[in-house]
């Protein structure tokens, strides 16, 4: 194959925990008897609250084809290339395994939400009902030297207080505010979806909805913006620079000859713009990867609204056509517009088949 797969999860194959119908019939022709790929596949998913290899199997139980976790990229995944914060005291933010999903990852030194909040108790007064009876004097024996935002939490109100804390005293929660410490201690960020679909009629918030909380809650206090040193997940371009090695370490695998021209995204649209504030040094890790092509495959079983307009300038967005992108992702409708749209994971693949001549 000269080609290879880049699958959406939630909306394309599966919605909540129900698998979609035409993904079992789709991978059926993605697979040789033996189970073995045809063509180089990644999953490439927002969801940040699990292990890659919990996922694979997940996967493997769903479509009925052995998934293995090379084959699966969580929102988190490109984390693997910040070594430079590996060895550093982090903050992790979401659900889920957060300490096995960071050491995973690389990080030596992750702390919780949970364990900030027992190590200083006095600093989540929102529920009364969580209150400490007696007063707490915690003394910091460490400085928090990033925070990484893995999803969406549970409990947002601790969750966006701990972090503005933490931003605001340079790692030292305990300490006042000081708001001449800008630019904040770094914040790196998995999954900007502000909305996702599962089994409820309409879509529910996402971890996107939670930074739109951070950012404006942080802006309010202090008059200026949150800086993000890495944003990752769709529609980054982190990600799909990730993915993208990943395919091409699969093929090296398999040792199949022909580089990879072409890159299909089923369900997602090709990545936006980012702007040019970020930090961009993971870049160079990343410099061999450069398939020609990346060609999206919209499919009309997730968020996608084919009858939806979309605004050519964001910041004259109307109701009718609003950019529900992350703010620091500038809108191109070049880029959103999708190459194709079919009904359903199955068409896309039998597309695929018939552009790329492909007969298994």
């Amino acid at each position: 194959p000269s080609f290879g797969f880049l699958f959406d999860i939630d909306g394309v194959l599966v919605r909540g925990k129900t698998p979609i119908p035409a993904a079992k019939t789709a991978f059926q022709k993605l697979v040789n008897s033996q189970g073995q790929f045809l063509v180089p596949v990644v999953f490439v998913t927002n969801a940040g609250n699990c292990l890659r290899q919990k996922k694979a199997d997940q996967l493997s139980h769903l479509l009925g084809v052995p998934v293995s976790q090379d084959q699966v990229m969580m929102s988190h995944s490109p984390l693997r290339m910040f070594k430079r914060y590996h060895e550093k005291c982090v903050l992790v933010s979401g659900q889920g395994p957060l300490l096995d999903i960071a050491r995973d990852l690389g990080f030596c030194q992750p702390i919780t939400i949970e364990t900030l909040r027992e190590k200083h108790p006095l600093l989540d007064a929102v529920d009364h009902e969580r209150r400490p009876n007696i007063p707490n004097n915690c003394i910091d024996f460490f400085p928090i030297s990033a925070v990484v935002l893995f999803g969406e939490p549970v409990r947002w109100e601790t969750n966006l207080q701990l972090i503005i804390d933490v931003l605001l005293t340079s790692g030292y929660p305990g300490n006042p505010y000081h708001h001449e410490n800008y630019p904040h201690i770094p914040v790196l960020a998995c999954n900007m979806d502000l909305m996702w679909v599962a089994e409820a009629q309409s879509p529910r918030f996402g971890h996107g909805t939670f930074m739109v909380c951070l950012e404006n809650i942080y802006k309010k206090i202090t008059g200026k913006d949150l800086k993000y040193e890495a944003l990752m997940g769709k529609p980054s371009k982190l990600t799909y620079q990730y993915a993208e090695y990943l395919i091409r370490a699969q093929t090296a695998e398999r040792q199949w000859k022909q580089p990879i021209q072409t890159l299909y995204a089923v369900g997602g649209s090709a990545t936006l713009s980012q702007d040019d504030e970020i930090d961009n040094s993971w870049e160079n890790e990343l410099a061999s990867a450069a398939a020609a092509h990346c060609r999206s495959v919209l499919v009309c079983t997730g968020v996608y609204n084919p009858h939806t307009e979309v605004p050519l300038d964001t910041r004259e967005s109307i109701t009718e056509t609003v950019f529900h992108g992350h703010r620091d992702f500038r809108f191109d409708p070049g880029l959103v517009e999708p190459d194709h749209i079919v009904p359903d994971v199955n068409a896309a693949v039998d597309l695929v088949f018939q552009l790329e001549n492909f007969a298994p």
